[in-house]
């Protein structure tokens, strides 16, 4: 899959079949949308495009007031993309200009002149242009003008998915990880850099490597212990991980990612690691004492070997 920030660079020499949106998480849902799209594509001997846009609008109309947390970083996105088999990427730069175009400069520039649409693929309630003044009416209208066909997805395909980001976030948010990973089609994933921590893990005999997440807009689900996988340094380990405030080691306001792997005993400081959540296993909760929280520790060890057997 190429990627593209501009237009200068979107030259394949062949019309192309357009899809817009965030495509946050790239669920089961876009990916009925993304089969329409390669299915068109190929019918027409034409390029399947995804037009998105960065950073998220709403980060840049309510820049103090979104409370926006995304199910993938902007690499994390590129990559499902290019394994759904996505062949263009074009990643707009969102502004709050950009925000007051007229509908018709939208169509006229960003789909036919920047690239050289075909045909437009947009679902039922699709909105574009200043004060989302553009509709599926409008753009047919325009379609006809430039030279390209227009398709709208209907609600009934819509529904029938019954699924939505906003959906699976609640789902994460929630602790219910075996809902939303069933909605995504894949593992949810958290990936970072691995950072000093206080080391209490080790003196317990549970060292952990402890994540940073640079990416700040990215959703952490609900506290919880949770089995994973883990890939770091090009292999993979099963593992045990905490999220949460670490209640009864030293109770904080920062929120702690702590992933235990399995048979590992390696330094990986500054390395990044990804960490895909298999299952919840438990609430974070407060122990009366180490030892009670050891002895936990040594039961979600065993519940996970058991989730990931």
């Amino acid at each position: 899959m190429k990627i593209h920030t501009d237009f200068s660079s979107f030259n394949n020499g062949k019309r192309s079949v357009v899809t817009i949106g965030t495509f946050d998480g790239v669920h089961l849902g876009h990916k009925a949308i993304i089969n329409r799209l390669k299915e068109s594509a190929e019918a027409v001997g034409g390029s399947s495009v995804i037009l998105t846009f960065y950073p998220h609008p709403r980060m840049v109309l309510y820049p103090d007031d979104h409370g926006l947390k995304l199910l993938n970083t902007p690499e994390e996105k590129a990559a499902l993309l290019e394994k759904a088999g996505v062949e263009h990427l074009m990643i707009y730069p969102f502004s709050n200009d950009f925000s007051r175009i007229s509908a018709y400069d939208y169509v006229r520039n960003l789909l036919v002149t920047g690239l050289n649409a075909q045909k437009v693929i947009v679902g039922y309630d699709h909105r574009f242009g200043r004060n989302r003044e553009g509709d599926f009416k409008t753009l047919s209208e325009w379609a006809e003008l430039f030279d390209f066909e227009v398709e709208e997805i209907p609600v009934q395909e819509i529904d029938d998915v019954n699924v939505s980001s906003t959906k699976i976030r609640q789902c994460l948010a929630s602790g219910d990880l075996e809902t939303a990973n069933s909605y995504l089609g894949y593992r949810y994933s958290i990936s970072g850099q691995v950072i000093h921590g206080a080391k209490k893990g080790s003196t317990i005999g549970f060292p952990t490597a402890n994540i940073s997440v640079d990416y700040q807009y990215k959703l952490i689900p609900a506290n919880g212990v949770y089995a994973i996988y883990a890939d770091v340094n090009a292999s993979r380990y099963k593992g045990v991980m905490n999220i949460g405030h670490r209640p009864t080691v030293e109770q904080t306001s920062l929120l702690h990612l702590e992933a235990h792997l399995f048979d590992f005993n390696e330094d990986i400081y500054d390395q990044n690691i990804r960490v895909e959540l298999v299952s919840r296993i438990r609430e974070e909760k407060k122990f009366g004492s180490i030892d009670e929280l050891k002895q936990q520790i040594f039961v979600d060890v065993a519940s996970a070997k058991s989730i990931l057997s």
